[in-house]
Parts: C-alpha cells; sequence; structure tokens
C-alpha cells in the first residue's frame, strides 16, 4: 500500500530520501539505533488522543471521567503521559495495578476490573487505595467482605452487568452477551441478587453500574441500545435505595486497522453515549450520575508502529509469495488470535508503485503465523524494513517468548526526539526466573 496518514500516527510523512517518519524521526535511523523487530510509540498521537476523549465527553456530559484503559499497553511511560493529560486508569490484574503505582499514578484514580481477582489482588488493591473495585462475580463479593471485616469504612465498588447486546465484533472479544465469563446476567436474575446484596452490605458501597460490549466496536447503535437495556432495568432498584452516583457504558471504540474501514469519530461515539445515557437518566427517574468511559486501543492503538527487517523470501509460482519477517506472533498474536487485518509501507522505500502481492510471515514455528496475508506491495528484498500501523494496542501487552525469543524494544517519539521506553529482552532476562 502507498502511506495513507489517517490510519498513522498524527505526526508521520514521508521525508525527501523515500522514508517513512514517525514524530519527526526517520524510522530507518531508528532502526539503525535500536534495532530490529522495534515498536514506535508517538506521544503527539498519545496526549491527542487523551485530550480528544477528555473534550468531546466533558462538551457533552459536564460530569464525565475517562479512564485509560491499560490492558491495551501499559508501561511505566505510558502511565505518565496518561497521568500528565489527567485521565484515570482501569486496571485488570494486581501486575498492571503495581505498574501504575510503581510510576506513581494516583491510586485514588484507578479503578479495578477483573471477572477473577484474587484474593492477593484484592488485598494490594484495598491496601493501595484504589477507587473503585468494580465487581464481577458472587465470589469476589464474599472475598471483599471477607477482606474488609475489619475495616473502618466500606469499600466504593460497582457492579458489572452484562446487558446481552451484541456489539457486532469478534466472538473473541464480545463480552456482554447473556454467554460470556464477564458480569452479571439480567436474564438469569444474577444481576437483581447481586445488587440487592450489596445493597444491604456494610462493607462495600455500591457507588455505580458498568457495563462492557466488547471490542472494537465499529457500530454507534450497540451503546445506545446498552445504556437504554441497563438503565431500564436498574430503575426499579431506586425504590430499594439504589443511588447510581456513577455510570459506565465501558469502551470497545474502534480505530482504523485499514485504510478503507475507518471507524466513527470520537465526537461521533460521544454524542450516542451522553444523549442516550442523559435521555434515559432523566426518562426513567434518576439522577446526573458521574459518567465513566474507558478507551484503551483508542488512546494507544493508533499511536504504535511495528517494525520489521525482511528475511527469507519464498515464491511459490501460481501459490504464494512468503515474505518473512524478523517478529511475527510472538510481538502480535492478534492475526493469529482473531484474524485481525492490517496493512503495511515499506518504510526504507515509501512511495514506491505496488507491484506484487505476497504474505507477510512471521519468523514463528507455527503455519499460523501470518502478519498479513495476500497484500500488494512494491518489490521486496531482503534486508527492506516494514512498517505495519495501528499496532499501539494488544500487540506488546500480548506479546510472549514462543520459541523462547527475545520481545522486541519500543521506543517513545516527539517532535525528532526519541528515547527507549522499555530495552530489547535478552536471552538472560528470559532466563533469569527459571532454576535448573
Amino acid at each position: 500500500m502507498a502511506f495513507n496518514n489517517s490510519i498513522f500516527p498524527i505526526a508521520s510523512e514521508v521525508n525527501s530520501s523515500d522514508h517513512l517518519v514517525i514524530g519527526g524521526c526517520d524510522v530507518i535511523n531508528l532502526v539503525e539505533e535500536f534495532g530490529s523487530p522495534l515498536y514506535i510509540y508517538d506521544e503527539v498521537t498519545l496526549r491527542s488522543m487523551c485530550r480528544e476523549f477528555v473534550t468531546e465527553f466533558s462538551d457533552l456530559y459536564s460530569d464525565s471521567g475517562v479512564l485509560y484503559a491499560a490492558k491495551a499497553f501499559l508501561n511505566p511511560a505510558i502511565a505518565n503521559i496518561v497521568n500528565e493529560e489527567g485521565l484515570g486508569m482501569d486496571v485488570v490484574s494486581g501486575g498492571e495495578l503495581a505498574v501504575a503505582i510503581n510510576s506513581g499514578f494516583p491510586a485514588g484514580s484507578i479503578y479495578f476490573h477483573g471477572n477473577n481477582k484474587t484474593r492477593e489482588e484484592l488485598e494490594y488493591a484495598i491496601e493501595v487505595g484504589v477507587s473503585r473495585i468494580v465487581i464481577d462475580s458472587f465470589h469476589e463479593i464474599s472475598l471483599l467482605e471477607d477482606l474488609l471485616v475489619s475495616e473502618k469504612y466500606p469499600q466504593d465498588v460497582m457492579i458489572r452487568i452484562s446487558p446481552n447486546v451484541d456489539p457486532h465484533t469478534h466472538i473473541a472479544t464480545t463480552t456482554g452477551i447473556l454467554d460470556s465469563k464477564f458480569g452479571f446476567a439480567i436474564e438469569t436474575g444474577d444481576a437483581a441478587k447481586a445488587i440487592r446484596h450489596l445493597l444491604k452490605s456494610e462493607k462495600l458501597d455500591l457507588v455505580g453500574i458498568h457495563f462492557h460490549l466488547g471490542s472494537p466496536i465499529f457500530e454507534l447503535e450497540p451503546y445506545e441500545s446498552g445504556v437504554e437495556t441497563i438503565l431500564r432495568f436498574l430503575q426499579p432498584f431506586i425504590k430499594e435505595g439504589l443511588d447510581l452516583r456513577e455510570f459506565s457504558p465501558g469502551g470497545g471504540f474502534a480505530i482504523g486497522y485499514l485504510s478503507n474501514k475507518l471507524p466513527p469519530s470520537v465526537k461521533s461515539y460521544a454524542q450516542v453515549i451522553t444523549e442516550s445515557t442523559k435521555k434515559y437518566l432523566s426518562e426513567l427517574g434518576f439522577g446526573s450520575p458521574r459518567l465513566i468511559v474507558e478507551p484503551g486501543r483508542s488512546i494507544v492503538g493508533r499511536a504504535g508502529v511495528a517494525i520489521y527487517t525482511v528475511g527469507a523470501i519464498k515464491d511459490i509460482p501460481g501459490v504464494r509469495k512468503y515474505v518473512s519477517l524478523d517478529g511475527g506472533m510472538g510481538d502480535n498474536i492478534r492475526p493469529a488470535l482473531y484474524d485481525a487485518q492490517y496493512e503495511a509501507v515499506i518504510a526504507n522505500k515509501t512511495s514506491l508503485d505496488n507491484e506484487e502481492i505476497v504474505t507477510l510471515a512471521g519468523k514463528y514455528c507455527e503455519s499460523g503465523d501470518i502478519l498479513i496475508r495476500d497484500i500488494k506491495l512494491p518489490k521486496l528484498d531482503s534486508g527492506d524494513i516494514v512498517a505495519i500501523p495501528a499496532s499501539g494496542a494488544y500487540a506488546p501487552s500480548m506479546a510472549s517468548n514462543y520459541n523462547l525469543n527475545p520481545r522486541p524494544p519500543i521506543a517513545l517519539v516527539n517532535e525528532g526526539s526519541s528515547r527507549l521506553i522499555r530495552e530489547r529482552e535478552t536471552y538472560q532476562d528470559m532466563m533469569k526466573t527459571d532454576i535448573t
């Protein structure tokens, strides 16, 4: 494909050497400095997306809060940027919580999600003083009430409810339907049972309701359906003492992975969520709770670009031409796991015409290790540099050491400057927890 800025970081261009430039930095120079494979994150894009979410939602619903969904990708540098931009954080594990706390992120701005939080994780969350624990099961209610038995003040909690709304995304990332491991289902009676238990609990203060439909969601209608379903379900509980102080329709906002399939704007998501929320809050007799949204992919996804070097090339006449890269499913498992689709450019000869259809394969010992199947690109040679945009979310965060390959480094670029925010893993790093 030719370079298309709509799916690359905001500060991307092609220079006079026909090289891809991200955040004012020549990608070829970055590869020479930091090696390949390499992930590049653009700070301008990160900050711009944080500000866009805060602005668009607060302009339409003044009492709004934006939480960064850390599972998309988190390390100390990202945590610091999110904090500086005034966002809170949504974490789903003790590890994510530890990174946030150790980075100096305020515990009072952290919401702790997850469908099977362990006793140790909950103890840690209570110890550091997270703002909200989002309850996902009756087991978790029991654990929390046991852990809080000697605490003087109750723990603020939200409860995750499944609205049984299909967001029309991949089945593996659909979370708000009845057949899901997440949340309390309305149809089974579990949601009502959990709410009534929490309303009577002396150790848990039910401050709000959360739901999450899935990700990535390219349609707007599922959000309105989810909001209406949840608020209509909750309305009878007002008489039972429900004080809805916070309401969260989650996140799941899409990004553009392909230049011909771009998502709705942040403003469009904000409009449908805020308008439907205000409509049904008013219609059903609720007050004006704080509105919480949780963008993750849509903050960090476009900001990241995966960079690889071409190695072996295998041409099977009449069948397929495989171009093997020095990364693959170990650093981005999404194509193998979700059949995720990406585009690519040749970073060292960005403007050349597309000549041939090739399949960009990874180096891992799996036939399914394919990053992009049947993409039309300029003629490729060993040593060429391939850039895959929209790689900032769920690539490094899901990376593994499969085949005992070290995970790649991550560079942060900003208006011509660059620095590593994660070093390249070494063989020694991979062995340091092993015991003979």
